[in-house]
């Protein structure tokens, strides 16, 4: 029996690396449920699993797959009642944005915070292509870095074109298991290669019609860098569902507004309509940003079916 870590998952197969640099291929040994969810696919990047050979090809059979000591997951984009684990066992996410060619949404990033804090994960906002940003993406930069950070998140603007911040990002990843996500053309590839030139990883433009990014990562893949980071490439997310929690739970992962609510008069406030809010008194006040608060109410006000159900 060997052990290792899932570095690429495509579909049935899945790559696994031996703590002595071996590689196999390994398909998984019957079905497995972790920890009850109904997930499209039971093994992630990131994994630890045990395997054992079964043929003179080298092919392997994955029988046991570790406790995760964290993990990320999305809804699925095809199986409504499912979710998708991107990844497992991270020391921090990055979430790369971009305010053009193309632009990421506030939503977008809030929904990916949400998710990265139901699972204690801490998160990195990179704002990349800073290198095409003209007066007013610089203005918005700076204001929408200072409404991130004064909540807590780190935040860095980089160019992986030119290689501004670069190496203060890659610094940071040394000898961590980190995931990079975001939609795509927002320059995943182009990150990973600049902090490690020689992977060589398949890059695309943005489209010119549609102001969006054509889909180069087909599948979750993990890469080894020369500071002992791993890092996890993920396929352009186009939505992010908020699953795997309680409506009422929501505010719990909005650092802000969970820290103002203990304020609030009554213990089961939603912080949507009810008297002596504490926390719509701090939006009024400027205390909580008026878009963070605007995308919490849409998020409470989605269907509950689609976007809360517990997905076991």
């Amino acid at each position: 029996m060997k052990t290792g870590i899932v570095i690429k998952t495509t579909g049935s197969w899945h790559t696994v690396k031996t703590a002595e640099k071996e590689v196999f291929d390994c398909k998984i040994k019957g079905r497995f449920r972790i920890n009850g969810i109904v997930t499209t696919n039971p093994v992630a990047v990131g994994d630890y699993v045990d395997f054992k050979i079964v043929d003179e090809d080298q092919t392997g059979l994955i029988s046991k797959i570790h406790d995760r000591r964290n993990y990320i997951i999305r809804k699925s984009t095809k199986l409504s009642k499912q979710v998708h684990v991107i990844a497992a066992n991270i020391d921090r996410a990055y979430l790369i944005a971009t305010l053009a060619k193309p632009e990421t949404s506030t939503m977008f990033i809030d929904r990916y915070l949400i998710s990265a804090e139901a699972y204690r994960i801490p998160v990195t906002i990179l704002f990349n292509k800073t290198d095409i940003y003209g007066e007013f993406e610089n203005e918005y930069l700076k204001a929408i870095m200072h409404l991130y950070q004064s909540i807590g998140y780190n935040c860095i603007d980089v160019s992986a074109v030119t290689g501004y911040n670069v190496g203060k990002v890659k610094g940071q990843m040394a000898n961590k298991t980190v995931v990079i996500s975001g939609h795509s053309g927002v320059g995943k590839s182009t990150l990973i290669n600049a902090m490690h030139p020689g992977l060589n990883l398949k890059i695309d433009s943005v489209s010119s019609l549609h102001k969006k990014g054509k889909h180069t990562t087909t599948f979750t893949e993990m890469f080894e860098l020369d500071n002992g980071a791993f890092v996890i490439d993920t396929p352009g997310i186009k939505g992010f569902g908020i699953i795997d929690m309680y409506k009422e739970e929501i505010f719990h992962f909005f650092p802000e507004i969970f820290k103002v609510s203990k304020d609030c008069k009554y213990y089961n406030c939603t912080h949507v309509h009810e008297p002596e809010c504490a926390v719509m008194k701090a939006v009024e006040e400027h205390r909580i940003s008026q878009s963070r608060y605007q995308n919490y109410l849409s998020i409470m006000e989605e269907d509950e079916n689609e976007k809360y159900r517990k997905p076991f």
